[in-house]
């Protein structure tokens, strides 16, 4: 009989299986991040794009609410600038600059706070940091484990699976195709356009090829998805795109009414916002891009080229000039509440599947 206290309760300090996905870029707060915990669950913080100072704040404000284990999740991309093709891009993207009256920005290099963002983990204890795009180095790892941090390290393959493994992380996210925004896949060289494996078929081959405990993510977003997972052999789900909607989450209300409005096929793949393949809810912005047949330049220096657009359409509660990045499970997602509330919803379910 499934048990909804698996190990990777233990391993975390949580009471339920559910971690809620690392969602930079705004949804994943601090504020988010704490209820999730409270609730039993592992909040996690995303943290890719935070400035080291905002970083430490944010981590701060998470243990001023909560007393339970959270997770910090950061990049561990080797992906470098190239802006060779930026003028050609900068043609493309100059028409939606203009209806939205903002002028071209100066543009000389992408941020990568990701060295300052992991010893500012180390420094200030946080409990569980995950990685998404690869791993961290091997003097970091170790002195994560000197440290008594538990790694959480994405994969969209069984190799890299393996390799995950072999880095000595506590436990792997087996990401499907299904999940949304970016996944962990490691080369884009080996996979351009990102590993299409579906989360049914992922996860039972991750778990039949490591013996670190596996977390479910793509797809997933109430208790049948969670009970779907324990018994393909995981022993936790992630879930991002349910938690847009949590009260405590920072997603902007534009974005949120597009979940609730979108279905099943709103949901593409593309490039065309950050450099890097992630699956978005249709629209404006990425159906024009693409007419252009305007290649995007590599992440992360596509998505530095992209944001006075998204920042811009943001302010003035533009969904379709915005990146809506979301899973392909949306007809199970359609109102706004707490994340406790989710978490209870999502728990109850699973315990009425199994008898519990």
């Amino acid at each position: 009989m499934l048990s909804l206290q698996t190990g990777i309760c233990h391993l975390f300090g949580i009471d339920v299986p559910i971690i809620q996905a690392g969602m930079a870029g705004g949804p994943a707060t601090a504020k988010l991040a704490a209820a999730v915990s409270e609730a039993g669950g592992l909040g996690t913080l995303g943290a890719a794009y935070m400035e080291p100072e905002a970083l430490r704040k944010a981590i701060a404000d998470i243990k001023e609410a909560t007393d339970k284990p959270f997770a910090v999740n950061i990049f561990a991309s080797k992906d470098t600038d190239d802006f060779s093709r930026l003028v050609e891009v900068q043609r493309a993207l100059a028409p939606f600059r203009k209806e939205m009256k903002i002028e071209e920005p100066h543009i000389t290099s992408s941020s990568d706070w990701s060295r300052q963002q992991f010893d500012i983990c180390l420094e200030m204890e946080v409990p569980v940091v995950s990685t998404a795009f690869g791993l961290l180095e091997t003097e970091q790892m170790e002195a994560a484990k000197a440290a008594g941090i538990q790694i959480i390290a994405m994969a969209t393959t069984v190799e890299e699976a393996q390799l995950a493994e072999k880095a000595g992380v506590g436990a792997v996210v087996a990401q499907g195709s299904e999940a949304g925004g970016h996944r962990g896949t490691f080369s884009l060289k080996a996979h351009p356009a990102g590993a299409q494996i579906g989360t049914m078929s992922l996860v039972p081959q991750i778990v039949d090829a490591v013996k670190i405990p596996v977390v479910a993510a793509g797809g997933i977003a109430d208790g049948r998805g969670l009970i779907a997972a324990l018994a393909l052999g995981a022993e936790a789900v992630q879930i991002g795109t349910r938690f847009l909607l949590a009260e405590e989450a920072g997603t902007h209300p534009a974005y949120q009414q597009k979940v609730i409005d979108a279905n099943e096929e709103h949901t593409i793949i593309t490039k065309s916002f950050s450099g890097r393949p992630a699956r978005a809810i249709k629209n404006r912005f990425l159906a024009e891009f693409e007419e252009t047949g305007t290649r995007p330049l590599p992440f992360p220096s596509h998505n530095t080229v992209t944001r006075d657009i998204r920042t811009a359409a943001a302010k003035e509660g533009n969904s379709e000039f915005m990146s809506l990045w979301a899973g392909q499970s949306l007809r199970l997602i359609n109102s706004k509440s707490p994340a406790a509330e989710m978490i209870r919803e999502i728990m109850e379910d699973a315990r009425g599947i199994i008898g519990e």
